[in-house]
Order: C-alpha cells, then sequence, then structure tokens
C-alpha cells in the first residue's frame, strides 16, 4: 500500500469529505500536524467555524497533534469562552476596551 503525500487536501480519489486538515487551515493559531484528518459529512470548510471563542486579542492556540482523527461537527471551546467567576457579575466587561462606572445602588435588578 502507497504512503499518501501528507501535504494534498483530500487524501482519498473522489471523495471530498474527507480531508487532511493541515492543509485546509487558514489561521495561524490553529496549527494541525501531518496526516490528521477531518471528516465532515456537509463541507470540510467547516472546520474552523467548530472552534468556537477563538478571539484574536486573547492570543490562545489550538494545537492537534499528527495522526489525529476528527469527526464532523466535533466543537473545540477555546478560551475566550471563560468568564470570571470570582467577581460580583461574570459579565466580561474588559473585554469591551472601555471603562464602566459602578453605583452603590440598594436594589439589584436582574
Amino acid at each position: 500500500m502507497k504512503v499518501p503525500d501528507k501535504n494534498i487536501k483530500f487524501p482519498l480519489e473522489n471523495y471530498d469529505k474527507l480531508c487532511f486538515l493541515k492543509n485546509l487551515i487558514k489561521n495561524p493559531n490553529i496549527v494541525v500536524g501531518d496526516y490528521t484528518y477531518y471528516d465532515d459529512f456537509e463541507n470540510v470548510n467547516n472546520f474552523e467555524k467548530n472552534v468556537k471563542y477563538h478571539f484574536e486579542f486573547i492570543g490562545d492556540k489550538l494545537v492537534i497533534g499528527k495522526f489525529c482523527m476528527i469527526a464532523s461537527d466535533v466543537k473545540f471551546i477555546m478560551n475566550g469562552a471563560n468568564h470570571l467567576t470570582k467577581s460580583i457579575s461574570s459579565y466580561p466587561f474588559a473585554i469591551f476596551g472601555e471603562q464602566f462606572l459602578f453605583y452603590k445602588k440598594k436594589l439589584i435588578v436582574i
């Protein structure tokens, strides 16, 4: 059996629902090893849409090793999904780049 070329997008002839993922990724903060494949029932270009909360300003990376298999609709939840849990509110005030002023009130309305 011939070893497939790790630099081709579609290793199975006449089948475009399975790809070697590293040859598809455009986001520099997603790194994928050789021969890792992704299978998508609709379109392999959906992969990056399944990497959720991956905001550039946070600077985190998704690194997937060699010889991994990723099924259709698998979701990766990145650090941008985290909210403060040790403060009075879990609202992510800091990511909006503005200073919020809080006034002392006796009534809390949610």
